[in-house]
């Protein structure tokens, strides 16, 4: 044991590994369901750091920016639209439970008589938000030293509080998360299920004239994929024409599809086999001449032989139209002959070991440019300017990259397995230090300010999720999932979202969060300043 603590002791790194590993062993200990997960590595670096132990310096930074970058690029792609339908109530919902903590902060610091710093210090450790913690550090200067002791208190309880609330309230209120989530894969799968469906031509405005100009592409989302010829459905060519009783396989999504049957003739229900392994293929567009291009512009049939049926951009599969624009890393399904598929593929850059590949340039040049926003001074003239940090920054940043999928040179693309890696790798990286540095600081402030502060910290915590559950379901009108994603995104708590994601698939917790953390991180840094200037 001596040799052991002399080596915990000596190696930073050896203690940090030590550390995430005793952490996700705990965490994986599982009680009547509940287990912590990944947030058990901050049990560990509690009492690791209580015991004296230490881990390298600007471990913590990196897990943070490494997580919510990985957050950002995942939801990036549904985030814009998710604020558009739901933003301005997930803000409302963001503005409550930070306001909630502020005034709980503020009453118990008047009660307790607290000085600002400590009061500060306790309400962003409870809501678990670094920017505030440094908002809070500037603003006090040389005298802020309180602010660093309140944050060490109450920080454990945020987060611990927050992980306990979302794992717990599910199941005393009995919510299926993964039949909610189902629901939500059912409603997408409404408007977003591909169907491929044999169709009679029957026309007779089309007779005669190319498949490829009459108008189908044309279509939000549909394409004609085969044509039965010689007894068999083979891919289609520039220069098929319709005919009277012709069959035609076409490939699209929901409503449009039903459109596009009703304009050509009508289903047919012959029981047709098509060769697929030799006809079609999976493409990876790496060659930026394509990019930037529309289908109708690139015209894939007519000078290749290949008819792009689906594309699969950031996780999401689509069909296209003649509008759609290809971009760099556009996974492409492409049909057409296995000659004309060749042709094809060369044409888009395609290597088939690149499909799964992490763009390493646009995963540092993005995270350079993250960090960079976030360290930009924001404010009106005359006030005291603030910063994004180093989660706000690169949050920001990759929320813009998945949304558009590329900007210039950098692709907001990250391979999910890498990104899930990356994900859960920050995340424990960001809880070590944390718990670390909590737990150095834990019995010098107990012995120095008294539990009380540990009560104030519950309250600060606890009180903004008893009040925002019920407002997000019964007056905001938001299911559980948006709820507790919603709630985490007001907390700004990153463990509790990764509690969530660890019993979920969903992204709707994701999204919500992402949609509602923005205006918590702000408003915090706001409430932190606020909190000094009138406590003081």
């Amino acid at each position: 044991m001596q040799a052991l603590h002399q080596l915990l002791t000596h190696q930073p790194m050896v203690a940090l590994f030590a550390i995430i590993a005793v952490g996700l062993l705990l965490g994986s200990i599982t009680i009547k369901g509940i287990n912590l997960g990944s947030s058990g590595v901050l049990f560990s670096a509690l009492l690791s750091g209580h015991l004296g132990y230490s881990i390298p310096g600007g471990v913590g930074t990196l897990g943070l920016v490494l997580f919510v970058y990985c957050v950002g690029i995942g939801a990036g792609g549904r985030f814009f639209a998710s604020v558009a339908r739901e933003g301005a109530t997930l803000a409302k919902l963001a503005l409550v439970i930070v306001a909630t903590g502020g005034l709980i902060t503020w009453a118990g610091a008047s009660l307790l008589d607290l000085p600002s710093d400590l009061a500060a210090g306790i309400f962003a450790g409870a809501l678990t938000s670094t920017p505030a913690l440094a908002a809070a550090t500037e603003g006090l200067k040389e005298s802020g030293s309180g602010v660093s002791i309140g944050y060490g208190i109450a920080y454990p309880m945020g987060v611990i509080g927050v992980v306990l609330f979302v794992q717990l309230l599910p199941r005393i209120l009995k919510h299926d998360l993964e039949k909610i989530a189902a629901t939500h894969a059912a409603a997408t799968e409404i408007e977003e299920k591909v169907e491929n469906v044999l169709v009679e031509v029957t026309n007779q405005n089309l007779i005669g004239k190319k498949i490829a100009d009459s108008g189908v592409a044309n279509f939000n989302a549909c394409q004609v994929s085969r044509i039965f010829k010689n007894g068999q459905l083979v891919p289609l060519s520039y220069e098929d024409s319709y005919s009277e009783g012709q069959l035609l396989l076409l490939v699209g999504r929901g409503r449009e599809i039903n459109i596009a049957i009703d304009y050509l003739g009508h289903r047919s229900h012959r029981n047709i086999l098509k060769d697929v392994e030799n006809e079609r293929q999976q493409l990876l567009v790496t060659n930026r001449r394509i990019a930037g291009q529309s289908i109708r512009e690139l015209a894939p049939l007519k000078h290749f032989g290949a008819v792009i049926t689906r594309i699969t951009r950031l996780g999401i599969t689509f069909v296209p139209n003649a509008s759609t624009i290809i971009e760099t890393n556009d996974q492409l399904t492409a049909v057409g002959r296995s000659e004309d598929l060749k042709k094809f593929a060369k044409a888009v850059g395609h290597r088939s070991n690149a499909i799964d590949t992490t763009d390493l340039l646009s995963l540092s040049a993005g995270l350079t440019l993250g960090i960079i926003v976030g360290l930009i001074p924001i404010g009106l003239p005359g006030s005291t300017p603030v910063t994004l940090g180093l989660a706000g920054g690169p949050l920001f940043v990759a929320l813009l990259l998945g949304h558009f999928g590329r900007v210039g040179r950098l692709v907001g693309h990250i391979p999910r397995p890498t990104r899930m890696l990356l994900q859960e790798l920050g995340l424990v990286f960001f809880l070590a230090n944390a718990g670390v540095r909590g737990g150095g600081a834990l019995a010098e402030t107990v012995n120095q300010y008294g539990v009380v502060l540990f009560g104030l910290g519950i309250l600060v915590s606890v009180v903004p999720l008893i009040v925002a559950w019920p407002l997000a379901r019964k007056l905001f009108h938001l299911d559980p999932l948006q709820s507790l994603g919603g709630i985490c995104g007001g907390m700004t708590s990153t463990p509790a979202l990764g509690a969530i994601t660890a019993k979920t698939d969903s992204q709707v917790p994701v999204v919500s969060y992402v949609s509602a953390y923005p205006v918590a991180l702000i408003v915090m840094i706001l409430v932190a300043k606020m909190l000094i200037g009138v406590l003081s």
